[in-house]
């Protein structure tokens, strides 16, 4: 690897571990502090992090891999997922901000159920806690995985023969520089650098298609419309009915995405809840519209010039290493490292205050002082990660494969309870258990019967999200009516 990519990387770790230190010392003393940034983000922070720690590496590999092997049809999956993004700012956003502090402070999502049921309280707590850790080890694996695989390809050199394969080795290495800022800086260290990595993301985005379009020397840059596949530009092109349900239903899952909805928690104020909103919506549109730039306008770049790609997803890296100044290249390397890294790091923290917080001050030390809180928080930190590790170190594990999984385990178990939860005063504690718990077995017994999309937009069958949000809306409501208490009638 040449000298000037050497030195981006290696300025983009430093700046990261630098973040880390500076908010070790601005608010870790407390757990609200370590956890929530003591709700006093910045409103741009938390839009960036919110949208840097949704995408992950996804937005740089994934999406622009679709588009490159099947053309603009792909497109749905980021139309559902902007509208699912929208619709939660506005519905769930401003709500939770307030009614987590109202109910008792609550720090994790799971906490805030237990404070909103107090009937059901340590059934909640304790499941929803299990999901969260459970799903999100294995989402982290995942995280992993694509770092290693980055660190395979494209950054061997750096290090040269030191005992591990590449791949394992790029798992170390992520794994680490992730845990030396969220332990030493919690939500704080984790949200300002989801912004750094926020802004390196879309500056890519919007920076490689235009390069290859127009920057890469005349006629190599190719047209679209020069591409040979039939309807490559077509949103409908080969689309079902399946396929188009089970692609703009993605959007469903962000009501429930635990790493995603602790932003709107930390929020400075609920005024504040719409400027936020604002920008990170912004953000989000241009990133995709850059995704699918560089998916479309990367397949006119290979067939122009003749080139063979194995891999769509390694489309992004292929035209980095092609096309740019050693320097910008990586600042474009880094770019997918922080999309990839952004993620790790905020489900790790989620997960760690599910055990802090739900498992360790709930069943062993209930008058645990903030800052054995805040140490016990940093050593589960390490402890999912250690677990994320040990999943990720098989890369045929098919961990990947299980990403779109956590996304529908999440978005039906969370996402029916946090917004009835939040809009519907007649929801009861035995309605939020079973949305709880039908939500993550509908989605778990989908996949099991294989009646799951394999990927999105393919018409395998119905991504399990669907059945799964469906189920959980209808137990919520159902079992909620059937507890209620019934009005105790007047003396005559």
């Amino acid at each position: 690897m040449q000298t000037g990519t050497m030195i981006s990387l290696a300025l983009y770790f430093v700046l990261m571990i630098a973040i880390g230190l500076w908010a070790w010392k601005r608010s870790t003393d407390t757990s609200e502090g370590y956890l929530l940034a003591g709700r006093n983000l910045h409103p741009a922070v938390a839009a960036l992090s919110a949208g840097a720690s949704d995408m992950s590496g996804w937005l740089l590999l994934g999406l622009p891999g679709a588009l490159y092997a099947s053309g603009l049809v792909e497109a749905w999956i980021g139309i559902g997922l902007f509208v699912g993004a929208l619709v939660n700012w506005i519905v769930v956003a401003p709500r939770l901000r307030s009614q987590t502090e109202s109910y008792g402070n609550a720090l994790t999502i799971p906490e805030f159920l237990a404070n909103r049921f107090p009937d059901k309280a340590v059934a909640l707590r304790v499941t929803s806690a299990l999901i969260v850790v459970v799903f999100f080890s294995v989402y982290t694996a995942a995280g992993l995985v694509g770092g290693g695989k980055l660190f395979e390809t494209s950054f061997a050199a750096l290090f040269g023969d030191v005992g591990m394969s590449d791949y394992m080795l790029g798992i170390w290495i992520t794994a680490l520089v992730v845990l030396a800022y969220t332990m030493v800086g919690g939500f704080l260290a984790v949200s300002l650098t989801d912004f750094v990595q926020g802004l390196i993301m879309v500056t890519a985005l919007v920076v490689m298609p235009l390069v290859v379009m127009f920057g890469a020397g005349g006629e190599a840059g190719g047209s679209l419309k020069d591409v040979p596949v039939e309807g490559f530009l077509s949103l409908t092109q080969g689309l079902t009915l399946l396929g188009f349900i089970s692609a703009v239903t993605w959007g469903l899952g962000y009501f429930g995405q635990p790493h995603i909805i602790v932003r709107f928690m930390a929020v400075r104020s609920v005024e504040e809840v719409k400027t936020a909103r604002n920008i990170g919506m912004t953000w989000m549109g241009v990133a995709l519209l850059g995704s699918i730039g560089i998916g479309l306008a990367g397949r006119a770049y290979v067939e122009r010039n003749g080139l063979a790609i194995e891999d769509p997803e390694t489309i992004f890296i292929v035209l980095a290493n092609l096309l740019f100044h050693p320097l910008v290249t990586g600042f474009l390397l880094a770019a997918l490292l922080a999309a990839i890294m952004s993620t790790i790091s905020s489900q790790l923290l989620v997960a760690s205050s599910s055990l802090t917080e739900d498992f360790y001050k709930l069943f062993f030390r209930k008058q645990a002082s903030e800052r054995e809180s805040v140490n016990v928080g940093r050593i589960c930190v390490a402890l999912v990660a250690l677990a994320a590790i040990a999943i990720a170190s098989d890369p045929d594990s098919e961990v990947l494969g299980l990403v779109s999984n956590a996304w529908a385990g999440f978005g039906a178990a969370f996402g029916p309870l946090i917004i009835l939860s939040l809009t519907w005063d007649r929801m009861t504690g035995a309605g939020a258990v079973a949305g709880l718990v039908t939500g993550a077995g509908v989605v778990m017994a989908w996949i099991a019967l294989g009646w799951n999309a394999a990927l999105p937009g393919m018409d395998a069958g119905l991504y399990e999200i669907v059945p799964g949000f469906i189920a959980a809306w209808l137990a919520i409501v159902l079992v909620s009516k059937a507890t209620a208490q019934a009005p105790t009638p007047q003396n005559a």
